[in-house]
Parts: structure tokens; C-alpha cells; sequence
């Protein structure tokens, strides 16, 4: 491509060439594989088909409202035969930040379901309800508590806190900021969340420039090098809906990326940022 000149476009690819072409298939969950409502097209016949061959693929989700095990009974509702062992979800990089900043039985204020509470729990954070003096604030997903009295109760705690002296930790494993809900539906995911407290905490503290969230989920390399080192390949394509995430992430892990049609990001917002630049796109899953 010369100065000035308009970006080549993205080659088109299909799910059998990718197959084909690398050892390891990795894949978003929402947007790619599944919305709220069920499994999108051409999902329950590539996972048959990569069962069938005994290929390796992972499923690499910021959705940590979910264990892997409750994901795995939820895809087999909607018809994909994933193992739990192959989804690897944001949730799980929550033990290796504790242990990385010794916050073992900190007090954690969580947002978020059930599931999120146990990733929390694993990581060997301790549970305090919303109106608490906390260490950690983990927002795991918009679901799962009374959002507005939840929310308000939070903000509380961290100002309490704040103006005590004291340092809270701003967790986020999934820095989504939305998703697909279904056909044609959009909603807000965590990281929308997480900017609703940052922007709180920007207006009561200008001054402060720390006051942010650890995001630990795409687009950081953990969920793709985890992968890599589970299958024993840096031959992988990582197919995904979200330019900001899925395929941001995977640039600087030096390995090619697929944008498919079928979520949140347009191809045509796609041709000119290389960090946000895809290796191929593809319209679904679906073979033509």
C-alpha cells in the first residue's frame, strides 16, 4: 500500500480454511459461537467437525460470570460439545493477580453472579457484602445483583475508604464493553461498568491519576499464551468479534486473527489500525 493511498482490504476466509491452515483454532465466545439466546450459524457443525478430527481449538472468553464447567453445561444446552477443559475463561486469571499482589483473604466486594463469586473465592479472596470496608473491588459482570442500590453501595465504600487513606484494588476480568444478547440485540458487558465507577471517581478525585481498573482479560496476552502453552503451538488463529479485544489481543501475541461478522465490530472499522487489523475476515462460521 502506498502513502496516502486506501488500506488493502481484508482477505475473506472460511472456518475449513483456517482448519486447514493451523494447528490451533481459537474462539471468542459471544458474538462468535454463541449470543444469549443460543448457538449462532455454523457453531454446532465447526465443533462437531473439530471434535471429529481431534483438532485442537480452545474457546478464549472474557465472560467470567461463568466457571468453565457452567459454561460447558450451557454450550451443551445450545448443542456445541465443548469440554471444560477447553474454555478458558478471563475469571481464571484472577488466582495468578492475587497471588501476584498477595491478596490472599483480602476482603472482596463482588459484582457479578454466583460464578463470579466463586472465581473470587478461588483466588483466595474473601467475600464482603457491598455497604463493606473492602481491599478489592472485583466487577466480574453487569448481571447477577440489584444494579443501581449494588452500584450506589460500592461507590460508597470506595470513597469511605479513599478518603481514609486506605488503597482498594479495581479489578476487571472482562473489559468488554458490550456484547451480543441476541439476534440483533446489543447490551452492556463489565468494562461498561467499570467506567461508570472510574468516571465516579475521576469527578470526586481530579487529582488522582491511579484510580483505575486492572483489566487482566482480552485484550492482554494471558488467555492466548495459556492456550498456546496448553496445546504446545504458536500456530493459531484466533477468530473473534471484537476489534478492541479479541483481535487487538492476539497483534501482539504474533499470531493471525480472524474477524467475523456475526458480533459487535463492523469489517469496515477494520482496514486501517495494524494493532486492530485482522489477518482475514469471514461472515460466520457457516461454511458457503
Amino acid at each position: 500500500m502506498t502513502r496516502g493511498a486506501a488500506p488493502d482490504p481484508i482477505a475473506r476466509v472460511s472456518i475449513g480454511e483456517l482448519i486447514e491452515r493451523y494447528e490451533l483454532i481459537l474462539f471468542d465466545a459471544y458474538g462468535v459461537l454463541v449470543h444469549s439466546a443460543g448457538a449462532l450459524p455454523g457453531a454446532g457443525e465447526t465443533i462437531a467437525r473439530l471434535n471429529e478430527l481431534g483438532k485442537s481449538y480452545a474457546v478464549l472468553t472474557n465472560d467470567a460470570s461463568k466457571l468453565p464447567a457452567t459454561a460447558a453445561a450451557r454450550y451443551q444446552g445450545f448443542g456445541l460439545d465443548i469440554p471444560v477443559e477447553r474454555i478458558i475463561a478471563s475469571g481464571l486469571l484472577l488466582q495468578a493477580y492475587f497471588e501476584r499482589h498477595q491478596l490472599n483473604g483480602a476482603r472482596c466486594i463482588v459484582l457479578g453472579t454466583p460464578d463470579s463469586h466463586r472465581f473470587v473465592e478461588q483466588a483466595g479472596g474473601r467475600i464482603v457484602p457491598a455497604d463493606s470496608p473492602c481491599d478489592v473491588l472485583v466487577v466480574g459482570d453487569e448481571n447477577g445483583f440489584n444494579f443501581v442500590d449494588t452500584v450506589d453501595a460500592t461507590l460508597s465504600s470506595l470513597f469511605h475508604a479513599i478518603d481514609a487513606g486506605q488503597r482498594v484494588r479495581l479489578v476487571l476480568p472482562n473489559p468488554d464493553l458490550i456484547f451480543p444478547h441476541g439476534e440483533d440485540r446489543f447490551g452492556i458487558a463489565a468494562g461498561s461498568v467499570a467506567l461508570i465507577f472510574e468516571a465516579a471517581l475521576r469527578r470526586r478525585y481530579p487529582q488522582r491519576t491511579d484510580l483505575v481498573f486492572d483489566r487482566v482479560g482480552k485484550p492482554h496476552g494471558d488467555l492466548y499464551e495459556t492456550a498456546m502453552a496448553r496445546y504446545g503451538t504458536r500456530n493459531a488463529v484466533m477468530i473473534g468479534d471484537q476489534l478492541e479485544t479479541d483481535i487487538a489481543g492476539a497483534v501482539p501475541c504474533g499470531i493471525d486473527s480472524a474477524l467475523i461478522a456475526t458480533g459487535v465490530s463492523m469489517v469496515d472499522n477494520a482496514t486501517s489500525a495494524s494493532a486492530l487489523r485482522p489477518t482475514f475476515w469471514m461472515p460466520s462460521l457457516k461454511e458457503d
